[in-house]
C-alpha cells in the first residue's frame, strides 16, 4: 500500500492509496488519516480483458449455467459494451460458446471492448429499431441458435428451481436428470448487464473477502464509492455488508438513470434475493436507505463526455497510475475527492471501488478523435 499526495484540480488537496490488497496498520492508518485521503480498491486489475464488477457477477453466474448444463449463453450490449466482452471472455475460458447482440453498426475499426468481444465471442450487430425489443430479440436469436433439437430458457428460468440461492440446493433439476444428448444445445439467455439477483452473491464474496482482518477487517467504518451502470454492484455491496454485520455503508453515483429507477431496481434485487436466499436476510430489516444514490457532480445524458473530462482522466493517469474512464470511473473519483474532504468525526474513510472500464477509452477515442488527436480539450470535429 503507498499513500501519494496529490495536487490539482482533479485532486484537490487529497492524497489517496492505491492497493489490490488494501490493508494498514491501526497506528500507521490513523496518522496518514490526519489529512484528507481516500483508498483505491484495484478490482479492474482482477483480470487483463473483464471489468472487476462483472467479473464478480459472472462469478456465481457462469457455474450456474454449468451446472444446468447449458452450452450456449445469448446477451446483448452495446458497441463497446463491457458486459458482453466480460460474458464473451469468461464463457470461452469455460468452454461455453457466447452469442452477443450488440446495437448498432459495425465500426470500421475494431478496438476495445468491441474487438475483445469479436475476438472470444460470436457477434452479431442489431439495428437500433429491433434492438430496442431487447426480449423479443433475445428469444428469437436463442431460439435459432439452439435449432429444432435445442432448447432455451431464461436465467431467471433456471434460478427458480432453486430453493437455496446461497446454498446452491436444487429444487426440482438435479444432475441426475438433466438432458445430456450428445449434439443438443442449451441456450441460456442473459439479460443485459447481468443485473440479476444472483450477480449478488459474486458482489457479497468480494466482500466476505475484504472484511477478513489482515485486509480491511470487520471493525472500522468505510464509506464506498462506487459508480452505479445497472446499480447491481453497489447494492449487493450494500446488502452484502448488512448481511455481514459490517459498519460500511454505500454511496452511489447514478449515471444512467433516475433516482426513482434505481430505487426501483434495488427493491426488484432485494425481492428476488429474499425468494432466492431467504435465510441471508431473514434476522434483517432493511433500510429506506440501504444505498446512497447521489447524482453525478455534472449529470448528463448516459455516454456523453464533457469538455474537460478526458483530459482530467489523463491527469488522474499521469500523476497516480490509477487509469480511470470519463464514463464511469471518474465520476467516482470525483465523489472520493469530494468526502475525503470533509472527515467526518467517527473516523470513516472512504474507499472507490475502482470497477475497471478503461478499455471503454478506446471506443471514447473513435467518437471524440479531436480529443485524443491533440491531447487537449477542444470540442469534438
Amino acid at each position: 500500500m503507498k499513500e501519494t499526495p496529490a495536487k490539482g484540480g482533479v485532486f484537490g488537496n487529497v492524497k489517496f492509496s492505491m492497493d489490490a490488497n488494501p490493508k494498514l496498520g491501526d497506528a500507521m492508518m490513523d496518522e496518514r488519516c490526519k489529512d484528507p485521503s481516500f483508498y483505491v480498491i484495484r478490482d479492474d486489475l482482477l483480470h487483463p480483458f473483464v471489468n472487476g464488477n462483472k467479473a464478480r457477477k459472472l462469478d456465481a453466474l457462469l457455474p450456474l449455467i454449468e451446472d444446468c448444463s447449458g452450452t450456449d449463453v445469448v446477451t446483448c450490449g452495446g458497441c463497446q459494451s463491457a458486459h458482453a466482452a466480460a460474458v464473451a471472455v469468461s464463457c470461452a475460458e469455460r468452454g461455453l460458446r457466447s452469442h452477443l447482440l450488440l446495437r448498432g453498426e459495425e465500426p470500421g475499426i475494431l478496438t476495445g471492448f468491441n474487438l475483445i468481444s469479436s475476438i472470444y465471442g460470436n457477434v452479431i450487430y442489431v439495428p437500433r429499431s429491433l434492438y430496442a425489443k431487447r426480449e423479443e430479440m433475445l428469444l428469437r436469436h436463442a431460439n435459432v441458435t439452439a435449432g429444432p433439437s435445442g432448447s432455451v430458457v431464461w436465467l431467471t428460468d433456471i434460478l427458480y428451481n432453486f430453493t437455496d440461492l446461497a446454498s446452491g440446493k436444487y429444487c426440482t433439476q438435479t444432475k441426475a436428470n438433466r438432458n445430456t444428448e450428445d449434439g443438443m444445445r442449451k441456450v441460456v439467455i442473459v439479460k443485459e448487464g447481468a443485473g440479476d439477483a444472483v450477480a449478488l452473491l459474486g458482489i457479497i464474496r468480494l466482500l466476505s473477502y475484504l472484511s477478513q482482518s489482515h485486509i480491511l477487517g470487520k471493525k472500522r467504518p468505510y464509506n464506498f464509492v462506487i459508480d452505479a451502470g445497472t446499480g447491481t454492484t453497489a447494492i449487493g455491496f450494500a446488502l452484502g455488508a448488512l448481511i455481514l454485520g459490517l459498519p460500511w455503508k454505500v454511496t452511489a453515483v447514478m449515471l444512467a438513470d433516475s433516482y426513482d429507477g434505481y430505487k426501483n431496481q434495488e427493491n426488484r434485487l432485494i425481492s428476488d434475493y429474499k425468494r432466492y436466499a431467504p435465510a441471508d436476510l431473514c434476522n434483517y430489516e432493511l433500510k429506506d436507505d440501504l444505498v446512497q444514490w447521489v447524482n453525478r457532480k455534472t449529470p448528463r445524458k448516459f455516454g456523453n463526455v464533457l469538455e474537460g473530462e478526458i483530459k482530467a482522466c489523463q491527469q488522474v493517469s499521469n500523476q497516480t497510475g490509477v487509469p480511470i474512464d470519463p464514463i464511469y470511473t471518474l465520476a467516482a473519483w470525483e465523489l472520493a475527492v469530494q468526502l475525503s474532504q470533509k472527515q467526518p468525526d467517527n473516523g470513516e474513510k472512504v474507499v472507490m471501488l475502482h470497477t475497471g472500464g478503461t478499455l471503454g477509452m478506446f471506443g471514447l477515442a473513435q467518437r471524440y478523435n479531436s480529443y485524443f488527436s491533440t491531447l487537449k480539450d477542444g470540442p469534438p470535429q
